[in-house]
C-alpha cells in the first residue's frame, strides 16, 4: 500500500470515548428487562465498533481493499469520502453532517427524558412537549444520534449492519411498553395512541419537534 490511513492508531483516544459514550448509555437507557438489556447490548457493540474503528484500526476500509479491490488511490478513513474520492473534503461534509444529527438526537433524547421522568414523578401520562408530536421520542432521538455517527459520520461494515437490528429491537420494546402503559392508563392512552405517531412527527411538525428538543 502506498501510503497509511489517516486517522487511525489512537487506541487511547478510543478507549476513552468508548467508556464516556457507554457512560452515557446507561446512565440514560438504565435497562432492566432482558429486551432492554438486548437493546443495550446492541449499541454497545455499536459504539465499540464504530469508535475502534474511527481512532483505532480502520477495519472497513482495510477489508474493502483487500477483498473488494477498493481503488487505493483514494483510500481514507472514512467510507463514504473513500467510495465517492473525496478525500478529507468528504470526511469534513460527513462529518459535520453527522455531527448535527448527532447533537440533534441526543438533544431529543434527553428533552424526551427529561419529560418521561417529570411525568413519572407526578404518576402521570407524559403528552406534552416532545410527547405531543411522537410517543416516543427517546427512542426517535437515539435513531438520529446513532444514524449520524455511525452511518453518515463514520459509517463501518458493523454499524451499518447493525443499525437496523437496533431499530428493530427498540420497535419491538416500544410497543410492549406500551401494552404496559394501556394497562396503566387506560383508554386515556388508547385515545393519545390514535392522535399520535409512534417515532416520526406527521409532515410540517419536524421543525417543531427540532425546536422543542432544546
Amino acid at each position: 500500500m502506498e501510503r497509511g490511513i489517516e486517522h487511525s492508531g489512537a487506541w487511547a483516544i478510543a478507549l476513552i470515548v468508548i467508556v464516556i459514550a457507554s457512560w452515557f448509555l446507561y446512565r440514560y437507557l438504565t435497562p432492566k428487562t432482558w429486551r432492554e438489556w438486548t437493546g443495550a447490548g446492541l449499541i454497545q457493540a455499536f459504539i465499540i465498533a464504530l469508535y475502534a474503528e474511527m481512532y483505532g484500526f480502520p477495519l472497513t476500509i482495510y477489508l474493502l481493499v483487500r477483498f473488494f479491490g477498493l481503488d487505493r488511490g483514494y483510500l481514507n478513513a472514512n467510507l463514504w469520502s473513500t467510495l465517492v474520492g473525496l478525500g478529507e473534503t468528504g470526511m469534513m461534509i460527513s462529518m459535520i453532517a453527522g455531527y448535527f444529527l448527532l447533537f440533534t438526537g441526543f438533544g431529543i433524547f434527553l428533552q424526551g427524558w427529561r419529560e418521561l421522568y417529570r411525568a413519572h414523578k407526578e404518576n402521570r401520562l407524559a403528552t406534552g412537549g416532545l410527547y405531543s408530536l411522537v410517543r416516543h421520542p427517546q427512542y426517535t432521538g437515539l435513531f438520529i444520534a446513532l444514524f449520524g455517527e455511525g452511518i453518515v459520520h463514520w459509517p463501518t461494515l458493523f454499524s451499518i449492519a447493525l443499525f437496523p437490528f437496533i431499530v428493530l429491537v427498540y420497535v419491538r420494546l416500544a410497543r410492549k411498553e406500551e401494552k404496559k402503559v394501556i394497562e396503566k392508563f387506560g383508554e386515556e392512552y388508547l385515545e393519545y395512541r390514535r392522535h399520535v405517531p409512534m417515532f416520526l412527527p406527521v409532515k410540517g411538525k419536524w421543525k417543531q419537534f427540532i425546536e422543542n428538543s432544546g
